[in-house]
């Protein structure tokens, strides 16, 4: 196997980790979704999403640039956001049943 081939291998081995940890996360959220419509919270939270930007960012050691973490991360929570979202709602319609 070549150099680049190898490599190639080691990124589609992070892109299936990166995959599998953002399910993860979607899971966590859609528990959270659900513990919010018990507690009658909004899905967001500016302040909770502020300090996970802070959290991410000061653990970034590169080689990616403050702002590219930024701007993954709020992409990430806007897609996690719909799937709270989506638990609620189906949290909702269960508990009118």
């Amino acid at each position: 196997m070549s150099g680049i081939e190898e490599l190639r291998r080691r990124i589609d081995e992070i892109d299936i980790a990166l995959t599998r940890l953002l399910n993860e996360r979607a899971h966590v959220a859609q528990q959270i979704g659900r513990h919010k419509v018990g507690d009658r919270l909004p899905v967001y939270d500016p302040v909770r999403e502020e300090e996970i930007i802070r959290n991410v960012i000061a653990a970034n050691k590169g080689p990616l640039p403050e702002q590219a973490i930024k701007r993954l991360f709020e992409r990430i929570m806007d897609e996690i956001r719909s799937v709270e979202r989506l638990a609620m709602q189906d949290d909702t319609k269960g508990s009118e049943r």
